[in-house]
C-alpha cells in the first residue's frame, strides 16, 4: 500500500495492477481516491477481464453474434483466468451453449462455470461447434502431476486437423497465447486456415485502448467538446 500511495501522489490516473494472488485489485482500489481508476490485468487464476473482452470481440467479428453459438473451451481450465473471463462475457452476451473440455484433473471444481456443458473427451466436446478456443497448459500454476506427460496430453486433447474437421465447417480456432505448440495445438492448426489466434492477440491492443480511453474519461472529454 506504500507503493500505492506513493504512486497516487504522484497524481497517477490509473493503476493497471497483474498479480498472482487473488484480492490485489481490490485491495488497491479500496485504498485509492475515487478520482482514480484500477483496471485488473490479470488476477490470479480468477480473472483477466480484458482478455475476456477480445475473445468476445473476436467471436462477434467472425459471427456477428453470439447467441445460438456453439463455444468449446479447451485445456487447462481449472487454472484458467482467461477461461473465466470469457465465460463471463460470452454468458453476458447470451452465447448458445458453452462447453467445457478437459481431463478430469484440469476441469474446475463443480461450483463453477454455472450453465456450462462438461465433456472429459475432446472429440464429443468439439463437435459441431461454432469456436472452439484452445487454453495453455499452466505448469507454473500446478503443484503436482495434472497428468502423465505432455505427448500424452498431446494424444488426448491436442488440437489437430483431424480433430477441426469434427467441428463445423466454418469453425474458428482460438488461443490467447503464447501456444506450446505440439501440446495443446498442432503447428499446421496454430498456423492453418481455421485459425484467427493473430487477429485475436491484435484486437488485445484495441480493446485495451479502449478500457482506458473509457477509464481516463474520454466520453466526458467528448461530451465538454
Amino acid at each position: 500500500l506504500d507503493t500505492v500511495y506513493t504512486l497516487e501522489s504522484l497524481h497517477v490516473d490509473v493503476f493497471v495492477v497483474r498479480d498472482a494472488e487473488a484480492g490485489v485489485p481490490a485491495l488497491v482500489a479500496n485504498h485509492v481516491g475515487a478520482n482514480v481508476s484500477v483496471l485488473s490485468a490479470g488476477e490470479a487464476h480468477v480473472s483477466h477481464p480484458t482478455q475476456g473482452l477480445l475473445d468476445a470481440l473476436t467471436i462477434l467479428q467472425h459471427k456477428k453474434r453470439c447467441d445460438g453459438l456453439a463455444v468449446a473451451i479447451v485445456g487447462d481450465i481449472r487454472h484458467s483466468r482467461v477461461a473465466r473471463s470469457v465465460w463471463h462475457a460470452l454468458a453476458t452476451l447470451g452465447v448458445g451453449e458453452l462447453r467445457l473440455v478437459a481431463p478430469p484433473a484440469l476441469m474446475p471444481d463443480k461450483g463453477e462455470f454455472a450453465g456450462c456443458v462438461r465433456h472429459e473427451n475432446i472429440e464429443q466436446g468439439i463437435a459441431g461447434a461454432d469456436v472452439v478456443m484452445m487454453l495453455r497448459i499452466q505448469q507454473e500454476r500446478m503443484q503436482g502431476a495434472f497428468f502423465p506427460s505432455v505427448r500424452e496430453y498431446f494424444n488426448l486433447f491436442g488440437m489437430t486437423e483431424a480433430r477441426v474437421r469434427l467441428a463445423r465447417p466454418d469453425v474458428i480456432i482460438m488461443h490467447p497465447g503464447p501456444m506450446n505448440r505440439g501440446v495443446e495445438i498442432a503447428s499446421e492448426v496454430a498456423d492453418g486456415k481455421y485459425s484467427v489466434i493473430l487477429e485475436q492477440v491484435a484486437n488485445g491492443v484495441a480493446v485495451r485502448m479502449a478500457v482506458l480511453y473509457l477509464l481516463a474519461g474520454g466520453v466526458e472529454h467528448e461530451a465538454a467538446a
